[in-house]
């Protein structure tokens, strides 16, 4: 219970968090955000990592000069692009047996026949677009796996997305980030950033399951 509340609390004031962290260790930032970023795209039992917002905040700290932007870009989009190949691997060697298991604590099956559906209808791309989508981006590069994508097929979806999701999120953070208008109101962005992209896949459920009993 203390370790989900720890993960709500760090989800919701990522910046205050962050810039305590740098203040302390100094450099093993880097070594902190990397850890985070891979274990969320590599590891589809952690689909509630703090990735979009974290990455907004880590851009502001680079604003203020507390880190190094072309370091931490390099460093984040490296372990965007490592994780998605670790779940890849993960969902290849798994193969159709994932259809056979059940819903259970490290295992949301319903996001999996979310991303499942997702990825059926729009193939490959699903790789860059569900970078920019909370829960389903930790599944994406499975499903491409257990669909048997090729490997140099899915590398050009994984870097690809990974450079834009790293990029675009960080350089918001960088430009914006510091304004006095964004700086005072960084809760409501912050949940604006979780709950909006849901928002928007659970719309896209809905619809599916419409026209699927249409």
């Amino acid at each position: 219970m203390q370790t989900i509340l720890f993960l709500v609390d760090f989800l919701l004031h990522v910046d205050r968090h962050l810039s305590a962290f740098v203040q302390a260790y100094g450099g093993w930032v880097y070594a902190l955000l990397f850890l985070i970023i891979y274990v969320e795209t590599g590891l589809v039992v952690m689909p509630f990592l703090p990735g979009d917002s974290m990455l907004f905040v880590v851009g502001a700290l680079c604003g203020l000069g507390l880190m190094s932007l072309p370091l931490t870009l390099g460093l984040l989009i490296l372990a965007a692009v490592l994780g998605n190949q670790t779940n890849y691997t993960i969902g290849r060697a798994v193969g159709p047996r994932v259809f056979g298991w059940e819903q259970s604590r490290w295992f949301n099956r319903a996001a999996f026949d979310r991303m499942h559906a997702f990825y059926e209808r729009y193939g490959g791309i699903t790789i860059v677009l569900a970078r920019f989508m909370p829960f389903l981006r930790t599944f994406a590069p499975f499903v491409a796996g257990v669909a048997q994508m090729t490997r140099r097929k899915f590398s050009l979806y994984d870097v690809s997305g990974g450079v834009l999701w790293i990029s675009t999120l960080t350089l918001l953070g960088y430009f914006f980030g510091n304004l006095p208008w964004v700086h005072g109101h960084l809760s409501q962005i912050i949940w604006a950033m979780i709950l909006l992209p849901g928002i928007v896949v659970l719309a896209g459920a809905w619809r599916a399951r419409r026209r699927a009993g249409a």
